[in-house]
């Protein structure tokens, strides 16, 4: 050993990293025993209740899992509560070792700082019986692990005080700088893999902005590398990384279940297999003393996979940063599922919460709806409620988008929060699309029942003959299914103040059916002794109707893609408007052919009542799609003037 000659020299500072980084490997072991010990008083407690095994945790932390696992397993209590298992002293005196070697690695560097803490370690020690015998009381275990108010004092508080006093030393200990990560004793080939894990910290880093965190070290302990970032400010907030000769292993801890499952999800494509969520406790944390425990690990020969893994996992890391709190704001827009959905697009594609936390999360939301649109949003409703689910999903993806890439090129607050009521804006007009989108398929509805009755008067002409029953319940059908139709667009077009001439539109396609619906009624009373000279004019006025429904339908189809500035929809628009107005004159013809036809006498008296009520009912439908196409042409002609 050459530490006393050093010390001798006066470069007893050399040693300090090597120190530093055996106190944190104690460290990672108290913690693990600590498991261990309370995973035997649980099972003592309820020794066929099921327990997620240490096997791992154990592995990563150099002990031997089997012997942790038999210990757990031998454990059992008494009526007063006293908890025995062989090597239960063992464990315990290997405890206090632990603590006593992290407090010695604080006092290598800062004797001062170790003084307080190895007088509590001394304290600590005289006051429980841990290490003395294979027994200990259930209640003692519980104030060991405890993290008791303030003025209290646990096992579990000395190795949290220890841990942030290692850290601290660690990053002001540390012999270099890797790629801005501090480390300490690395050999060549841990270089290369410290750089693949800053390669993919710094691809991201810059997405939390100005808020603190993601500072990593890094140091070589017998044969395990380890790598540590300090996420985020909660104590129970932790990712370590240790190396291995051919494998990478990952520990994450979180206080909040979704967003452990979140990180596990981020790294799906990775070859990482992961272990369960394991549920921990420990008083003084957030949520009730509950925490969770995710490990996962790569084995490979590959050292380009181990790399790629190591990458993988620094890139995501930014987008754990205030997660739950963005998940928050989210929730109160969208339903919770889809708010972690927008949260894992966010990550995916490379943009993450941060940006819209620091430009006013939800005070950011709720000004671009009170400048953009007052009217048609409520205080307090939710943007699903107004743009439906994908609508307000498909905005919150953008809004996020817009801020990051605001805070990345350096623009202002003002630019972000004019794009994002830009963005709400655009998405509000699709309201105005989905009334278009009504109205088309209430002229589809019209062009069926046009063309239905147009079927049974070619029938009748051919001496086939049709279902007459058949054709006034389908007729009856499709003229409900359009009531239905016209009353959600009435009730869209109220809510959300949609231009007035869309909603007549809808109307005037409304009473079109309505009329053909009363055509098809009374085709459907036809004798079978219709002459063909009145059966021809009515094929006309029916092929009228039927061009009539579709000239509609294309005209809405286009007058939606008006305002999106394209010239050729506005003249399909106005095209579909002109037809409209000719196929009326077409059908005033017919009618008045048919009604010369009846008067000139000659017909039966039900074949003639039937001829004309048919005649004038398809010819009022003309009149309303053409009323439909002077609507239509205004509509059109008010969104190029704009």
């Amino acid at each position: 050993m050459k530490t006393g000659i050093i010390e001798h020299l006066g470069h007893r500072d050399v040693l300090l990293p090597g120190l530093i980084a055996e106190a944190l490997r104690a460290n990672d072991r108290a913690k693990v025993r600590l498991s261990v010990l309370q995973a035997a008083v649980r099972h003592a407690a309820a020794p066929d209740a099921s327990r997620s095994p240490l096997t791992q945790e154990c592995r990563t932390a150099g002990l031997d899992p089997v012997a942790m696992e038999e210990l757990v397993a031998s454990a059992v209590a008494d009526t007063a509560g006293e908890v025995s298992a062989p090597g239960l002293a063992a464990l315990g005196e290997a405890i206090w070792g632990d603590v006593e070697a992290m407090a010695q690695g604080v006092a290598a560097a800062d004797p001062g700082a170790a003084e307080p803490a190895q007088a509590r370690l001394l304290a600590l020690r005289e006051a429980h019986a841990l290490g003395r015998t294979d027994s200990i009381a259930a209640g003692e275990v519980a104030r060991l692990t405890g993290l008791p108010g303030e003025t209290g004092d646990s096992l579990h508080r000395l190795i949290m005080d220890l841990h942030r006093a290692l850290n601290r030393l660690a990053v002001a200990h540390a012999e270099e700088d890797v790629a801005g990560a501090r480390v300490s004793g690395l050999t060549t080939g841990d270089r290369r893999l410290v750089e693949a894990f800053m390669r993919g910290l710094n691809a991201t880093r810059g997405l939390k902005f100005d808020h603190p965190g993601l500072g990593t070290h890094a140091a070589r302990s017998g044969e395990h590398l380890t790598i540590q970032n300090d996420i985020g400010e909660t104590d129970a907030h932790v990712v370590v990384i240790t190396v291995e000769p051919e494998a990478v292993s990952v520990t994450y801890t979180d206080v909040h279940l979704r967003r452990a499952r979140f990180f596990t999800g981020l790294l799906s494509d990775v070859p990482l297999a992961w272990s369960g969520l394991d549920r921990k406790t420990a008083e003084g944390l957030a949520d009730e003393g509950v925490f969770y425990l995710v490990t996962g690990r790569c084995e490979s020969p590959d050292a380009a996979i181990r790399e790629a893994v190591l990458e993988a996992i620094g890139a995501n890391l930014v987008f754990l940063i205030d997660w739950n709190k963005a998940r928050k704001v989210l929730r109160t827009a969208i339903p919770k599922e889809e708010a972690v959905r927008v949260l894992e697009w966010a990550a995916r594609h490379r943009c993450g919460q941060r940006a819209f936390l620091e430009l006013g999360g939800g005070e950011l939301l709720a000004a671009a709806v009170q400048h953009a649109a007052p009217a048609r949003i409520g205080f307090g409703e939710r943007l699903d409620g107004v743009l439906g689910r994908d609508g307000a999903v498909d905005f919150l993806k953008s809004v996020l988008r817009i801020c990051a890439e605001t805070l990345k090129e350096g623009s202002s607050a003002r630019l972000a929060r004019d794009r994002i009521e830009a963005e709400l804006m655009r998405h509000l007009e699709r309201i105005e699309a989905t009334l278009f989108a009504i109205v088309v398929r209430q002229a589809g509805l019209a062009r069926e029942v046009a063309a239905e009755v147009a079927a049974a008067l070619v029938a009748e002409r051919s001496g086939v003959g049709f279902d007459h029953t058949a054709l006034a319940a389908a007729a009856r059908r499709r003229e409900e299914k359009a009531d239905r139709l016209a009353l959600d667009a009435r009730q869209k077009a109220a809510r959300f103040e949609a231009a007035p001439a869309i909603q007549r539109l809808s109307d005037h396609v409304e009473e079109a059916v309505d009329e053909l619906e009363q055509a098809a009624f009374i085709a459907s009373l036809l004798p079978a002794n219709v002459p063909s000279d009145i059966l021809a004019p009515l094929s006309q006025l029916c092929a009228a109707a039927v061009r009539g429904a579709e000239a509609a339908a294309s005209g809405a189809a286009a007058a939606a893609a008006v305002p999106a500035g394209q010239r050729i929809d506005a003249e399909d628009a106005l095209a579909s408007a002109d037809l409209l107005a000719d196929l009326e004159h077409i059908g005033d013809a017919e009618e008045r052919t048919v009604t010369g036809r009846v008067l000139r006498g000659g017909a039966d008296l039900t074949v003639a009542l039937c001829a004309l009520d048919l005649a004038r009912a398809l010819e009022r439908a003309t009149d309303r799609l053409a009323g439909y196409g002077h609507a239509l042409r205004g509509h059109v002609l008010a969104e190029l003037a704009l």
